[in-house]
């Protein structure tokens, strides 16, 4: 069985390479299972996915269809034609993606208008949100799955409701937490670390990269006041989403605790946020790594597709309001913060799970 897995944004990069390595070390016992890596080029500059390769021991490419930017039709519908040229020349047995980015809806399009079956990793959450882009490329790529594997029981649960059957659900856990568990050894110390002189639990680090909280300058600006008001001087990290950035330069902001850098590599990025008092951030992955790492974690959304994260773990939603900042800041140094726990089947064997699901088809 030849798989074709599919990769364009940032997120997507720490949940394949499990998968990868899971089904080189299934070949390597006489699995049938092949791979052909197809990186759609919806992320294209290099540290925010050119970087991932090698931290992850991941091989190039076998394909990469080069879609670059756009708006959101523009690179679904260039990421579709390339896909779909793909197939036509070459097929695959089965389409998996992963996640819920443009390239995972458009892929699982074009696989499956030409009769190939789609797997769908991460399957089955949802923020009930429609006026997030991942929340529609999450339930387009679900309503043409094949096959299932999912992350919590929550997503099960939605599956099921969808009238998705049973056998075509796979509950396997999350990896993403593979690559977390897998590489936490490995974790790099950046630059920045010691031009600031940091210390272990002395500083936060935040990330802000979502329409609702970057687009407008007033909001973002609002955001950030409050978030350096109740900070104590603590020193502010902030690997800025060049999305962010590109608003973040008219704001004017300045403060001697606010400390603006690249975006970070994942073993760079995962160093600091595992030494941290704690984060602040608009990113879903971003949630279930500081679960996993004991991390208070402050949520800038009105939402969340991964309510484990929250129920279970040291996340809390504060909303999309700054005046939420203030107090749950006040909480954190008060210490009362929650410890949380670990969600089921986090445990670094998903995508073993996922192989053997896959042996079986």
């Amino acid at each position: 069985m030849l798989i074709d897995i599919i990769a364009g944004a940032r997120p997507n990069f720490m949940k394949i390479a499990p998968i990868i390595h899971a089904i080189q070390k299934a070949e390597d016992n006489g699995s049938k299972l092949k791979y052909r890596l197809v990186h759609t080029g919806q992320h294209y500059d290099k540290k925010m996915s050119g970087d991932f390769f090698e931290q992850l021991n991941i091989p190039h490419p076998d394909v990469n269809l080069e879609s670059g930017s756009g708006t959101q039709a523009e690179q679904t519908a260039k990421i579709m034609v390339r896909y779909e040229a793909l197939l036509l020349e070459k097929p695959c047995d089965l389409t998996l993606v992963v996640g819920d980015v443009t390239s995972t809806m458009a892929c699982s399009i074009a696989a499956k208008k030409l009769n190939i079956k789609v797997a769908h990793v991460e399957a089955g959450i949802r923020s009930f949100d429609l006026s997030m882009p991942e929340e529609i490329n999450r339930m387009v790529t679900d309503s043409i799955t094949d096959y299932f594997f999912t992350t919590s029981e929550r997503a099960n649960i939605n599956l099921k409701r969808a009238s998705v059957e049973d056998e075509r659900i796979f509950f396997v856990g999350n990896t993403m937490i593979d690559t977390l568990l897998k590489n936490r050894s490995r974790f790099m110390k950046p630059e920045v670390w010691d031009e600031l002189k940091l210390n272990e639990s002395g500083y936060i680090v935040m990330t802000l990269h979502r329409p609702a909280n970057v687009d407008e300058e007033h909001k973002l600006k609002g955001l950030i006041q409050e978030i350096v008001d109740h900070s104590q001087g603590m020193p502010l990290l902030f690997p800025i989403h060049p999305r962010t950035a590109k608003v973040f330069e008219n704001l004017g902001i300045t403060h001697d605790n606010l400390h603006l850098i690249e975006p970070l590599p994942y073993l760079e990025f995962n160093f600091l946020v595992e030494r941290s008092r704690a984060v602040i951030t608009d990113s879903g992955g971003i949630t279930e790594e500081t679960t996993v790492m004991g991390i208070p974690c402050m949520t800038l959304r009105d939402n969340t597709e991964r309510p484990e994260t929250c129920e279970l773990g040291t996340n809390e939603l504060l909303g999309t309001d700054p005046k939420a900042i203030g107090p749950a800041m006040a909480k954190l140094f008060s210490g009362q913060w929650k410890k949380g726990g670990i969600p089921q089947l986090w445990d670094g064997k998903t995508a073993e799970r996922i192989i053997e699901c896959l042996n079986e088809l």
